[in-house]
């Protein structure tokens, strides 16, 4: 029994869900909050409530998608599915030397793919050193494409099988393994004491103008850790209503964008923050918005948090933090001001 959880084993559920909350699950089964029944919060003021769709409903709206910024969730009761506990892997990886057509063949197959799969491509990377990567590729530039299949292993092979068609990968990883071992799999792609820094956007499709972006900026980090996550966000995410939860990003089908920095040392990350705003700003153009996923944004901005979730929500937001932190403690966060 599992809910959506985040793509990095370590990541902290709370961070995760008062965010949105997005991982190998979403596309089966939405995002953390659209899968949480209640949460039990410590108010600002001492009190402790339980937030529920009949308790304290403007603050359990508040709390999907509205951040840290309302009250300290000591308990998440959420609703489960089952999940594994073995499902199916393709990773699939391409070359810088292969240009652009690695990326536009995830980006084809990506929309057609079922919702019985967790989709994540990570663009301007390097080949980690893992078992499953022949030696003579660890750490090379490229980019790749992970469809994790929670059906059965013939709907998994069939629905990988048009990625290779569209253009043969360098090296790919196909085969079973614990939904628990899928959990870990970028764990060493986020070590612990590593610098960061992250911006991220929305786009409605990735198209060629982007993956040229992402293909130009693909040997320009300083550190071989720093990439680009992208997470395509369809099948149940795209069936919430817009204003069910306080999530700042469209419930359409959409691609987010998330261009990190990810650093062992001050010097790889000074290099890669500008990397980061470099390739944030080409991409800009581009995006479906002005907005961006809270989770991703490293930054405190009123104005992108005021665009991250447009005028109306962050209105009604804003005067739910009133009634509920109107001496805005809770601010070192994407903070929501009270109205």
């Amino acid at each position: 029994m599992a809910v959506t959880g985040g793509t990095v084993s370590d990541t902290g559920v709370g961070g995760l869900t008062l965010g949105g909350g997005m991982g190998w699950l979403t596309h089966k089964f939405g995002l953390s909050i659209d899968n949480l029944e209640s949460a039990e919060v410590v108010l600002p003021d001492g009190r402790v409530v339980l937030a529920s769709a009949d308790q304290h409903p403007d603050l359990f709206w508040a709390l999907r998608g509205g951040g840290g910024n309302f009250g300290v969730v000591t308990r998440f009761d959420f609703r489960l599915h089952p999940v594994g506990p073995e499902v199916h892997v393709g990773f699939f990886f391409w070359g810088a030397d292969q240009g652009r057509e690695g990326p536009r063949a995830a980006r084809n197959a990506i929309p057609g793919l079922p919702e019985e799969t967790g989709i994540l491509m990570a663009a301007a990377m390097n080949a980690p050193p893992a078992p499953f990567v022949p030696e003579q590729h660890h750490f090379a530039p490229g980019h790749a494409l992970v469809v994790a299949g929670f059906g059965s292993a013939e709907d998994h092979a069939q629905a990988i099988a048009p990625i290779r068609e569209g253009c043969p990968p360098l090296f790919e990883f196909v085969g079973p393994m614990p939904y628990t071992a899928l959990q870990q799999m970028l764990d060493e792609a986020a070590p612990w004491g590593a610098r960061a820094y992250e911006k991220a956007l929305y786009l409605d499709d990735l198209s060629d103008e982007a993956i040229d972006v992402l293909v130009e900026w693909t040997g320009d980090r300083a550190s071989p850790l720093s990439f680009v996550p992208i997470f395509w966000l369809g099948g149940a995410y795209a069936r919430v209503g817009e204003d069910d939860t306080a999530y700042g990003g469209r419930r359409t089908p959409q691609y987010v964008v998330s261009i990190a920095a990810v650093c062992l040392d001050t010097e790889a990350l000074t290099a890669d923050r500008e990397w980061v705003r470099s390739v944030w700003d080409a991409l800009r153009p581009l995006a479906a918005d002005a907005g961006g996923y809270v989770n991703f944004q490293t930054d405190p901005d009123e104005d992108r948090v005021r665009a991250s979730y447009g005028p109306a929500k962050y209105d009604r937001l804003a005067r739910i933090k009133a009634e509920y932190d109107r001496g805005n403690v809770l601010h070192r966060n994407m903070n929501i001001k009270p109205a």
